[in-house]
């Protein structure tokens, strides 16, 4: 057994990087590749493991610390052969994204900890979000590394959050120390029942609740008068099911977005993981809310642009039917770019649809009504539809959003528009 100084290794041009993690402590055990420290420089976080296994001595570094390629880290009673020879260079580490510096703050005796779990920074923050202890999540990433799917998959198969509190090195700052609600014994009031959550649900839960919590929402309302387009969709009845289909108005929605999608490109689009960079999507896929017994699915249906009003109503009839019959596959659910979410057919004046993330803004459509609008000269009874646009205000601003709704409006106002 000897004594090894475990240095930083090669971080490529970065010096005086910050340490933000330290994930071991004196008397650890490691093995080969076991992360010890987090660094983040102004492009991204990295973890550095250790190039040799062995009982953890010293620490010589500390949250808040700088280091530079071959900065002491620590020293390790290396075990016989695992001790790394003067010619073998550590392995590289591995950049993950970029995830904020924590406050440093002493922990509570009673937390749990995860400093040892193989995690960046950003699944370390979601875990203290959703009270998931890491202990307990098995990664699936390289070398046992969890991501951020093995969390979600954690609570979709019903595992329940943790009832101690759970930190890393250092609480996460802002709106991560997000407190739980209490829990309540509700049968001291009365007689209860509890139903099990189905796991479409319990994935929906999850994938809103991060929606939620990530994204700055903001709904811009309006309505728009498509009196002649439902007349329009009328007289196509015969016709239609002459091939077998009925045409719906939601397709004339999918037809009326793609073109707004087209004018307002970044509605089409998602932020980088950085959030510094726009990701312009040159395709236009919209995903449709489909309401299931068993909950919410979203399937997508692509190029849009490039269909017509009768393709479209026949792949609107394919979704539904293979969304009630439990038979979309994943392919089906994924590569959306806009989002619509109809409640025509049950009802509403207006409601805040949730962004279906990584997108960028969706639209909710309720129940249309007869109105009496003001043509100059009289009242006029006109089909007037309701038009809820949720959107990312980190992207996208109130103008732009009242633009966009303005534009579909119109072309929902006379469809002959969108063949100019």
């Amino acid at each position: 057994m000897s004594i090894q100084e475990i240095k930083v290794p090669d971080i490529g041009d970065f010096s005086d990087v910050d340490v933000i993690e330290v994930l071991v402590a004196p008397g650890d055990t490691l093995a080969v590749d076991d992360p010890m420290i987090t660094l983040e420089s102004d492009k991204a976080s990295m973890e550095v493991p250790t190039p040799a296994a062995g009982v953890v001595k010293a620490v010589k570094v500390s949250v808040g610390d700088q280091v530079s390629e071959g900065d002491l880290v620590l020293l390790l009673e290396a075990e016989g052969a695992a001790a790394a020879s003067p010619e073998s260079r550590p392995e590289e580490p591995v950049p993950v994204p970029a995830a904020p510096a924590p406050v440093a703050a002493a922990s509570t005796s009673s937390a749990v900890s995860f400093d040892r779990v193989h995690a960046s920074p950003s699944v370390r923050r979601l875990a203290r979000e959703q009270r998931i202890d890491l202990n307990q999540v098995t990664g699936s990433g390289r070398k046992g590394r969890v991501t951020k799917d093995d969390l979600s998959n954690y609570a979709i198969n019903g595992a329940k959050p943790s009832s101690t509190p759970v930190t890393s090195a250092a609480p996460a700052e802002g709106g991560a120390g997000i407190p739980a609600i209490p829990a309540v014994d509700f049968s001291k009031f009365g007689d209860v029942e509890t139903l099990a959550l189905s796991k479409i649900k319990r994935l929906t839960g999850v994938n809103l609740s991060r929606a939620w919590l990530n994204v700055p929402h903001v709904t811009h309302h309006d309505e728009t008068d498509i009196t002649e387009v439902e007349a329009f969709r009328k007289s196509l009845k015969s016709e239609a099911e002459k091939q077998g289909l009925r045409v719906t108005l939601l397709s004339f929605f999918m037809k009326s977005c793609a073109a707004t999608l087209q004018a307002f490109p970044t509605f089409n689009a998602s932020l980088d993981p950085t959030g510094e960079n726009l990701i312009l999507k040159k395709y236009v896929h919209i995903s449709i809310a489909v309401d299931t017994p068993n909950g919410l699915v979203v399937p997508v249906v692509r190029n849009v642009d490039q269909k017509s009003i009768y393709e479209l109503s026949a792949e609107l009839a394919e979704i539904s039917a293979k969304a009630r019959d439990k038979k979309l596959m994943p392919g089906d659910m994924q590569g959306g770019t806009f989002t619509i979410s109809s409640l025509g057919g049950i009802g509403g004046t207006a409601f805040t649809p949730i962004v279906n993330a990584p997108e960028v803004a969706i639209l909710g459509l309720t129940r249309s009504q007869m109105k009496p609008v003001w043509d100059g000269s009289e009242f006029i009874p006109r089909l007037m539809q309701p038009l809820s646009l949720s959107y990312d205000h980190r992207v996208i601003d109130g103008a732009e959003a009242a633009r966009f709704v303005r534009h579909l409006g119109i072309l929902m106002n006379d469809v002959r528009r969108l063949i100019l």
